[in-house]
């Protein structure tokens, strides 16, 4: 079985890197020896540094010199710190929702809502987008709950399965704003007034949004005016907030449903109080000035970088997120790709291979930050053109010429296009 998986390189070696809190976004590599070399790293989801923000490392380092690096328990044995419900309410203010919750990570978060709400509401419905996060799967499938898949961000499949639906029965739609592979973002709007007009609760996953978007950085949702629409938040304190663990934003009774009957809250360990107070310090300054300078500078590094790229002809997939993905088709080569960049220019993109993305469909997956700069990304465009002539994958022809950073397809490119060429 494990050697299956090496045979069509989708068996996994983890790379040593030790990140740099003073020259952010820069690291110590140990992946290919026992001595330090300098990286640059780019495929973080810490994608605004905040794990290094001396407000936040200092926060975790007062709590830590005063209560220790444990919780103790779960949130009902000694586990609840006074931290805790400052941080639940600070997410559910953030997301204009009456309550929060916080868990240990947001695959438990998402699994455990899902999986409860299927279990607890009778003859429960979930409808469910075809590409949403592994752990919005599990928690469906082993809710026993009936189930449909729509197509991806497919507003008219949706309502079509939703019509078809008993009308007396409860339902949620699941889906993300933000698909993290892809970079696609949702008709979000749509999805949930199409959920709302048939009756149905919006569970939706703000994962790689929350801390990006909106005038105070609480996603997909604030930027477009649209929170009072969406029923059920998850979010994520391990990515733009910089930190661990994971949560849900809603109504005040939804939330206490979940904290009375949610398995994956109940009976586990509590995130230790430094955790949750740096979480708590991000999360204040993300949703202030200095969070939304942050966040516009991500923007403009997102843009610059993706028009450098596709001045080169390099097939980077179309989406209006920050992420950058280029698409190698190839899972051998997206390998070799990943391990020169890292072993001989010293910029490490992670490989994206099956199963984290269909197989066929290997990709790099780039992440810029407010603090790439733009000799660093002359230098990865220079590495990578140069790898990937290397190794023969294909261009995209004809190639943009354009400085306007508009983030749109100029020539109608497609995935079609570029898998023509292999």
């Amino acid at each position: 079985m494990i050697e299956a998986k090496k045979t069509d390189h989708s068996y996994r070696i983890f790379r040593k890197v030790n990140r740099n809190t003073e020259s952010f976004p820069m690291a110590d590599d140990y992946t290919f020896s026992d001595r330090p070399h300098k990286v640059t790293v780019w495929c973080s989801n810490d994608y605004l540094g905040m794990s290094g923000h001396p407000a936040v490392v200092s926060a975790a380092k007062s709590v830590i010199d005063e209560n220790g690096v444990g919780a103790g328990g779960t949130r009902n044995i000694s586990g609840t710190s006074v931290y805790h419900p400052i941080l639940e309410q600070s997410l559910a203010q953030w997301h204009q929702k009456e309550a929060g919750l916080v868990f240990t990570s947001c695959y438990v978060a998402n699994d455990t809502a899902l999986f409860t709400l299927g279990q607890r509401l009778p003859g429960c419905i979930i409808f469910s987008d075809a590409s949403n996060h592994a752990s919005m799967i599990h928690g469906i499938r082993t809710s026993g709950a009936e189930k449909r898949i729509f197509r991806h961000n497919d507003v008219a499949h949706l309502e079509e399965l939703l019509k078809k639906a008993d009308p007396s029965v409860p339902k949620i739609v699941a889906f993300e704003t933000v698909y993290s592979m892809s970079g696609v973002v949702s008709p979000l709007e749509e999805l949930c007034d199409v959920a709302h007009k048939y009756g149905a609760l919006t569970f939706v996953d703000e994962v790689h949004a929350v801390g990006l978007y909106g005038k105070h950085g609480s996603g997909i949702g604030e930027l477009h005016g649209v929170l009072d629409k969406m029923d059920i938040i998850s979010g994520t304190l391990g990515k733009a907030v910089g930190c661990i663990g994971g949560y849900l934003a809603g109504s005040a009774s939804l939330i206490d449903t979940l904290r009375s009957y949610g398995a994956g809250f109940i009976f586990t360990t509590a995130l230790p109080p430094d955790k949750i107070c740096a979480a708590l310090t991000s999360v204040e300054i993300l949703k202030s000035e200095e969070g939304e300078i942050l966040r516009q500078r991500h923007q403009e590094n997102v843009k610059l970088l993706r028009t450098k790229l596709l001045k080169v002809g390099l097939p980077v997939e179309h989406c209006t997120s920050h992420i950058v993905p280029i698409q190698c088709f190839d899972a051998e080569k997206c390998l070799e790709i990943s391990r020169r960049l890292q072993q001989e220019y010293g910029i490490y993109i992670q490989s994206i291979n099956y199963p984290t993305v269909p197989r066929g469909r290997e990709k790099l997956r780039i992440a810029p930050t407010p603090f790439h700069t733009e000799e660093m990304m002359d230098e990865l465009v220079s590495a990578l053109n140069h790898v990937w002539r290397d190794v023969a994958l294909p261009y995209v022809h004809p190639v943009c010429e354009m400085d306007c950073k508009c983030q749109l397809s100029c020539h109608n490119f497609d995935v079609q296009h570029v898998k023509n060429f292999l």
